[in-house]
């Protein structure tokens, strides 16, 4: 099957889903559907909420939909060129929303729905990350926070750097050598990432436009990010609001945890396509 073709049967996929979220199991088979812990997916007739109630940091809550589980990373559907647009809303501010939530492209490199080997990322995305992960990246970004983002840490650029890592690590802890060498580093990664300065609880449309050597990210018709490197594909599609968090820095900080959280938080999806060129 050509890319062409498989854009257009997920398209078609979509459409119908939107126009009429019948049942969870009409649902289930038309994605791959993980919701570990208290994750529910619940159709409303006209929308899709992904909803956490109640998280523990004694058990992982995601509510996730995917088109890549139980696939080979060399069979993940999406190449570039292409364009993404999600129209969506979450019951939490920034800040407030607790754990990770988003949707984009990327290659699973952290075993999160299955057994596959560990990878290094490649991500082309909108992430939100509560303020207990940092996963500072970006040199002008903060760590967490509702942001556009891309890295490829498989590129040869990338790998050049790999030899170097013990060195390079402790050294970005002296102020002046983190400003002066991490640039460099993160442009290796192609490592781009900017906040989206919006209501996360109002409506917004979302567009990702993915090309072969560029990336741009717009909400409701403005620019927040465009970078003139790009993730290579093929990647594969995820959409998700979970319970956990990340710490990870250039400068050697790594940790992960579940966060709890009292009540329900949901992420709402109004309409999702996504358009080969």
């Amino acid at each position: 099957m050509s890319q062409a073709d498989v854009s257009g049967l997920l398209l078609r996929t979509v459409d119908t889903v939107h126009e009429d979220f019948v049942s969870f199991a009409d649902l289930t088979a038309r994605w791959n559907v993980y919701t570990p812990g208290t994750g529910t997916l619940e159709p409303t007739g006209s929308t899709l909420r992904f909803v956490n109630t109640s998280t523990t940091r004694r058990r992982t809550t995601n509510a996730q939909i995917d088109d890549y589980e139980g696939l080979a990373r060399s069979r993940y559907r999406w190449c570039p060129p292409l364009t993404m647009t999600v129209r969506a809303r979450f019951s939490h501010p920034a800040g407030e929303l607790s754990g990770t939530a988003g949707f984009g492209l990327w290659n699973d490199p952290f075993l999160m729905t299955g057994f596959a080997w560990p990878a290094l990322p490649r991500a082309v995305w909108f992430f939100y990350a509560s303020p207990a992960s940092n996963m500072k990246l970006d040199i002008d970004t903060p760590g967490q926070g509702w942001k556009a983002a891309t890295i490829d840490a498989t590129r040869p650029s990338a790998l050049l750097w790999a030899p170097l890592a013990p060195v390079a690590v402790p050294l970005m802890n002296i102020r002046p050598l983190y400003r002066r060498l991490w640039p460099r580093i993160q442009r290796a990664l192609a490592v781009r990432e900017a906040t989206i300065e919006v209501d996360m609880t109002a409506w917004h449309t979302y567009v990702l436009h993915w090309g072969v050597g560029s990336v741009r990210f717009d909400v409701d018709g403005a620019q927040m990010l465009a970078y003139d490197r790009s993730p290579r594909g093929p990647l594969g599609f995820v959409m998700w609001l979970d319970n956990q968090s990340l710490v990870i820095t250039p400068w050697g900080g790594f940790r992960y945890r579940r966060l709890a959280a009292p009540g329900v938080q949901w992420m709402e999806v109004d309409s999702l396509s996504i358009e080969t060129e």
